[in-house]
């Protein structure tokens, strides 16, 4: 299965897809030096969070998914070097609506680091799409 989603997502920064199937999706980062905070080499929390999002969004995989909400918890830090892989499953079943929840989990070999619920929607079209108008952003499909 190809990517719907996010195509011109930097990779290096938010993780390489692996597997795809419908409803679920793996990606893989490796931490590197400009993702450091400090000269330990603790990696920002906000780009862990974006490898979890970003397999969130692949998980769905429709061209007009975006987050709408999320509610993780930091598990375990990340040092500079260290390779992650996010896991992201669709938890409701899709149907008419435009709401999806998406589990994901993101570890470092058996350790988890992160566990979050991403609450994502589908919408009718980009929600930049010029004729949403300021205060008109683009509805979930199906939306009134």
């Amino acid at each position: 299965m190809q990517p719907a989603t996010h195509p011109s997502i930097d990779r290096g920064l938010c993780g390489t897809p692996g597997a795809l199937a419908p409803g679920r999706a793996e990606v893989a980062l490796e931490a590197r030096t400009d993702m450091a905070v400090d000269p330990e080499g603790l990696v920002h929390g906000g780009f862990v969070f974006g490898l979890a999002d970003h397999a969130a969004m692949l998980a769905v995989n429709d061209p007009f998914v975006v987050l709408g909400a999320a509610d993780v918890r930091f598990e375990r830090p990340v040092r500079v070097g260290e390779r992650l892989v996010a896991t992201a499953q669709v938890t409701d079943p899709p149907g008419p609506g435009r709401k999806r929840v998406v589990e994901a989990e993101v570890r470092r070999g058996d350790d988890v680091v992160l566990r979050g619920r991403f609450t994502c929607f589908v919408l009718d079209r980009h929600v930049l799409a010029a004729d949403a108008g300021p205060g008109a952003e683009a509805r979930p499909r199906g939306g009134r």
